[in-house]
């Protein structure tokens, strides 16, 4: 049993795309729709830059989605291949959940583009810049990260300080757990992290604080964005990071896709989840993040990552 993975944001990097689309007419027509959609050339920034242009999450997140599509598409039309075909589940990291529901039509593309442009303004708008911040703490479980965070927080208020947000945002994989809140918070627990376990904490290159309560504005704004966009059920279920649980409904993927912001992505329990349910190949597309993070999860299992043209061309030969 096979599953259909989506990269999240971090994956992004300049000329991403531009090899598939030279190569491609259905990569072709992936950019272009979007372009078309957004109203701007975004896979003119993907494959030209600037980097701190496309890093920016409203950037970042439309355009990660668009390269995953557009490499599964490839794979679908010039190899003659239905994704409910050869995959019983599809499952993304963070925004990867909509590039899934994407790929599974639960969204068509122009409104997984327009979601994901909104998603990515509404997200650096809920807390000012320096506010935030995000850590990924190495070598530390779940337990263990929920240790050091509670921590940081006990520390600053022990010293008369506020009551900050340091929460965990990503469970991705038993060796490296993402938390996130307020900034001197963050930083309080990476200077904690080492004395309380883990081999050491690392801030990320982030503009903001997400998957905490700190990003409760732009749940609410993806609330209302979520309520008038049409979900079809999807062609096979996806697995949502806010419960690891296997949906269909619409309704249920929409309340998912709002909590999601504010809450935890349980990668970890998620590959769990679908091992348990009898996936045992998993294909990422458009990035070379989470076939790693699967493996470090279940070792058993097979994961490859899908990126390249003869990526694509290795998969067909195994499906």
């Amino acid at each position: 049993m096979r599953a259909f993975i989506f990269p999240g944001q971090g994956s992004q990097s300049v000329g991403m795309g531009q090899a598939l689309r030279d190569a491609s007419p259905a990569a072709r027509e992936v950019f272009g729709e979007v372009d078309e959609a957004l109203g701007q050339h975004l896979f003119r920034l993907m494959a030209e830059g600037p980097s701190d242009e496309l890093t920016l999450t409203e950037n970042a997140q439309p355009a990660i989605m668009t390269n995953a599509i557009a490499t599964l598409r490839v794979l679908q039309k010039e190899g003659n291949v239905r994704l409910a075909d050869k995959a019983a589940y599809v499952a993304g990291h963070s925004l990867g959940e909509y590039s899934a529901l994407c790929a599974a039509e639960a969204f068509d593309l122009a409104t997984t583009a327009r979601l994901l442009k909104l998603r990515g303004q509404a997200m650096q708008a809920a807390v000012p810049v320096g506010e935030g911040a995000m850590a990924a703490l190495l070598g530390a479980d779940l337990d263990k990260a929920r240790t050091i965070a509670g921590a940081a927080v006990d520390s600053i208020l022990a010293e008369g300080g506020p009551t900050y947000v340091c929460t965990v945002a990503n469970d991705n994989d038993p060796s490296q757990v993402v938390i996130s809140g307020h900034r001197p918070a963050i930083e309080r627990a990476v200077a904690l992290a080492k004395e309380l376990g883990a081999k050491r904490g690392v801030l990320l290159p982030v503009s903001a604080p997400f998957h905490c309560p700190l990003m409760q504005p732009a749940a609410e704004a993806m609330d209302a964005a979520l309520a008038e966009a049409r979900i079809a059920a999807p062609l096979v279920p996806v697995f949502a990071n806010v419960d690891a649980a296997a949906i269909a409904d619409p309704g249920q993927i929409r309340v998912a896709l709002v909590e999601q912001v504010t809450g935890m992505v349980r990668w970890r329990e998620s590959v769990l989840a679908m091992v348990a349910a009898g996936v045992t190949e998993f294909v990422e597309f458009g990035g070379k993040v989470l076939a790693p993070m699967v493996k470090r999860i279940a070792p058993d299992a097979m994961a490859v990552s899908v990126v390249t043209m003869d990526d694509i061309e290795g998969l067909l030969k195994t499906l």
